[in-house]
């Protein structure tokens, strides 16, 4: 069974060598784990994955392979109460719908706070108390316009702040398109030189130095012709994006190989005062938004990649972000970028037909300057000719 392991993790494209499955059979042999399903995932990644960078990909194989293996090895496992308790959304009418309240940023936060000192203990259905499953703005798996999501997994994607530390994947650049044009798309944003040592022949001054060497071989060399363009790609992840990890990865893996001077960042839903380029440490490695501000020159194409689709407040609020309390508004983050790097892009991977129904996707497109494109074939070229202007 485990070999099919090892080839499933090949045909993942985790690396994966004969020495690390040998490791971990020696292990098993040895039982340095206790017959456990959830010991073994981990015994397995820890031998047979040497970068943080495959977990993702380590993780799918794992699960595509084992599906339904679980009961194997933990056969008397109780499934939490609140796994089963929890309901389907709840369907409600226009009419209730309309009547749900808004109570405004500041509100929220102070409702919450009055809360969390009142509540002793769980609540379902609600339309009060932190629960779920329920109308009240505060818990998940209910119905509201706009609340605050503590615990588990969002539904309407209407929620202005998260009490709940997430885990982000890194966008693989190793990925391999799915459509071709992309590339060609973005090779539009170009401008070549030539730079640095000679290294290819040049034929034209080749054939002329030799002719006029009296037909004597005379070898001309010129450096060679580089894309010169420098290009600065900002990815929203997490959240709503989950749903357009694919194609960002396409477009992330095409820029990776067109734009030879490329360097990314990461950001959830809205800039703020700090970035991350590992998803897996990004409360640990953080890199100060005024210092990537000023680490590039002007000239730079600034490109966002997001679907911008999120509660006003992160945008335009003091402490709007989902995650933290940030200090200055994320429509001021924005402004400086685009200031600072004038020749810039939004690419946004929802269709461009359902942009004018969400209003967040509305403001940020008169932050940039309407210069907001979708993540199509055509969507690209067109961005690609604005900034190579």
């Amino acid at each position: 069974m485990l070999i099919g392991f090892f080839f499933a993790l090949r045909e993942a494209r985790v690396p994966v060598s004969i020495k690390e499955f040998l490791t971990l059979l020696e292990a098993l042999e040895k039982q340095v784990i206790a017959p456990s399903f959830d010991a073994f995932y981990y015994l397995a990644r820890l031998t047979l994955v040497k970068d943080e960078a495959h977990f993702d990909k380590f993780d799918r194989a794992f699960a595509l392979y084992f599906k339904g293996i679980e009961a194997v090895f933990d056969d008397k496992a109780q499934i939490p109460l609140d796994w089963l308790i929890q309901r389907l959304e709840r369907e409600l009418t226009p009419e209730q719908k309309a009547q749900l309240q808004k109570l405004g940023y500041d509100k929220l936060m102070q409702r919450l706070e009055e809360l969390l000192k009142e509540q002793k203990e769980r609540h379902e259905g609600g339309s009060k108390w932190i629960g779920t499953g329920g109308t009240s703005p505060f818990g998940h798996g209910g119905s509201n316009p706009e609340g605050i999501r503590i615990g588990g997994q969002g539904g309407k994607r209407s929620a202005v702040k998260v009490w709940e530390q997430r885990s982000y994947r890194d966008y693989d650049a190793d990925r391999e398109l799915g459509i071709r044009n992309i590339k060609v798309a973005l090779r539009r944003l170009r401008r070549f030189a030539r730079q640095g040592a000679a290294e290819e022949l040049a034929l034209d001054d080749t054939i002329r130095s030799t002719a006029n060497n009296a037909g004597w071989l005379d070898i001309r060399m010129q450096p060679e012709r580089k894309n010169r363009i420098k290009v600065l790609m900002l990815l929203d992840v997490g959240g709503s994006m989950d749903d357009h990890v694919e194609r960002t990865e396409e477009l992330f893996s095409a820029a990776k190989s067109e734009f030879k001077h490329m360097d990314f960042f990461y950001f959830h839903n809205c800039v703020y005062d700090y970035l991350w380029k590992n998803n897996h440490r990004r409360h640990a490695e953080r890199f100060p938004t005024w210092d990537v501000l000023r680490s590039y020159p002007p000239d730079t194409r600034l490109i966002f990649v997001g679907d911008a689709t999120m509660s006003p407040y992160e945008i335009l609020a003091p402490g709007g972000s989902v995650e933290y309390n940030n200090d200055e508004a994320g429509a001021e983050w924005l402004a400086r970028f685009c200031t600072a790097f004038p020749k810039c892009a939004w690419l946004n991977p929802e269709p461009e037909h359902s942009w004018e129904y969400r209003q967040s996707v509305s403001i940020i497109r008169q932050i940039v300057g309407k210069r907001m494109f979708p993540v199509t074939i055509d969507g690209l070229e067109r961005a690609m000719r604005l900034l190579s202007r």
